[in-house]
């Protein structure tokens, strides 16, 4: 115990780590996610967790708002069953400088930090991209196959 309380909190493995299945609204909180999935206020429903985030998402808006971050790409999460390339890596955020005072004062603990990350993904531009484009692309796709099952029959 004396050795853990003599390291620096600036040290990188002091940093918080943030998996992206903490975030993840298709898991359950079995599954490892740790936030809400979504919140009622004012008779309308606001989201908080993410569809299938991924760790560069979490690394880009972690380092956009200004925290020192770092990106283990080869790190999984203990309860993933999926060993795909997508759910791979974690994200470590920096909360306290050496001196033991926070960071980024709007920051007081990893779940802040989950939370802001959380929404914040949606409004990427790789996300609003992703949306308008992929939802066409399915709209044609699935028109075809309908043409093609009507000319068989």
């Amino acid at each position: 115990m004396a050795c853990a309380a003599a390291r620096s909190p600036a040290d990188q493995d002091r940093f918080i780590c943030i998996y992206p299945a903490y975030l993840n609204n298709k898991k359950t909180i079995a599954e490892g996610r740790r936030i809400p999935i979504s919140k009622v206020m004012f008779f309308f429903l606001t989201s908080k967790a993410v569809e299938n985030p991924t760790a560069t998402e979490i690394q880009d808006v972690c380092s956009a708002v200004g925290l020192n971050v770092f990106l283990e790409k080869n790190k999984m999460y203990s309860r993933e069953w999926n060993r795909d390339l997508q759910y791979r890596g974690r994200v470590r955020v920096q909360l306290k400088q050496e001196d033991g005072s926070l960071c980024l004062v709007q920051f007081p603990s990893r779940k802040s930090v989950m939370l802001y990350v959380a929404e914040m993904i949606p409004k990427l531009k790789t996300r609003t991209q992703k949306t308008g484009g992929g939802d066409q692309s399915l709209q044609q796709g699935e028109g075809s196959k309908k043409g093609k099952g009507k000319k068989k029959k």
